[in-house]
């Protein structure tokens, strides 16, 4: 493997209490986002509702969009623009399954430069009661994902080491969906499964320290268990960032050619990624300095 960290010697357990202190107002400030946003944005897949991506061939501005599809209801319909200056997503809250319906807002696009000058490039649509669902269903894909992970680390090492992990598996996911509430990017079903490749992720990045912790404590048993985690810290740290720069070029690649129906998905792997090295350096090893103890003894 390449040595970009050589004899790394870094005491990143005397700094524990800061790089914890900024995690905690990071996560309180997605809290409050989500608060007063009234939780996150979700988008047409957990909502219901229907989503258009149209494009004009001659411009057209946001607020001529709106005024047509007001004038037959749609007032509340979110509008924003999508890639090219000429290309809008439209989404509408109330599910649009009729042919009627359907037909409505196509006449109201069409009065906007005339009938020839629009183009519906996608078009779908999701019941509210699938949408609910579904919204059930990836919370407790999440939920299943992180109880697995404390059975799996509690019969591998011990259970203080499944919840430090746990922490930081926590920490992550509620980092991603509170800059995800305070960037107003809605959570799709593509992000949910960035969620859980960020679980994943982190989860691997964890039992790599972990592992050398354990092995650390049976042959340096004489030192202070601080120094130990951070000589394991310290010993897989070279790994850590190769493994994180790699994964992170790739998910930078995706954001930037990627398109923008991708791109929220790259957001969540990018945000995830970075947030997930740091909490399994700075989250999940620190917190069994609480059981410093009870780990050394049962060694």
């Amino acid at each position: 493997m390449i040595e970009l960290i050589k004899k790394a010697n870094i005491d990143f357990i005397s700094r524990r209490k800061t790089f914890i202190l900024a995690s905690v107002i990071v996560i309180a400030v997605g809290l409050v986002s989500l608060i007063i946003k009234g939780g996150p944005l979700f988008s047409i897949d957990f909502e219901g509702g229907t989503l258009i991506q149209v494009r004009f061939e001659q411009g057209t501005q946001v607020e001529n969009i709106r005024n047509q599809l007001s004038a037959i209801g749609y007032g509340d319909a979110t509008i924003q623009t999508f890639g090219a200056e000429n290309e809008f997503l439209v989404r509408v809250k109330t599910s649009t399954k009729s042919e009627t319906q359907i037909a409505e807002i196509r006449a109201a696009f069409a009065s906007i430069n005339g009938a020839n000058d629009y183009e519906i490039r996608r078009l779908e649509t999701v019941g509210p009661k699938i949408g609910k669902e579904l919204r059930g269903d990836a919370l407790m894909a999440v939920l299943v994902a992180m109880l697995g992970i404390v059975v799996y680390i509690s019969f591998r090492f011990k259970f203080v080491f499944a919840m430090g992990a746990l922490a930081a598996l926590a920490h992550d996911v509620l980092i991603t969906l509170g800059l995800f509430s305070v960037l107003n990017i809605e959570v799709s079903l593509t992000v949910i499964a960035a969620f859980l490749f960020i679980v994943g992720y982190s989860l691997n990045d964890t039992i790599v320290v972990y592992d050398r912790i354990r092995e650390n404590i049976k042959t340096k048993r004489r030192d202070k268990f601080m120094n130990i985690i951070n000589a394991s810290i310290n010993d897989t740290l070279n790994r850590t960032v190769i493994t994180s720069l790699t994964t992170i070029m790739v998910a930078l690649v995706l954001f930037f050619i990627g398109g923008e129906v991708i791109k929220p998905f790259s957001i969540a792997l990018i945000i995830g990624l970075v947030v997930g090295t740091y909490s399994s350096i700075f989250i999940a090893s620190p917190i069994l300095i609480a059981y410093e103890d009870r780990l050394v003894e049962k060694q």
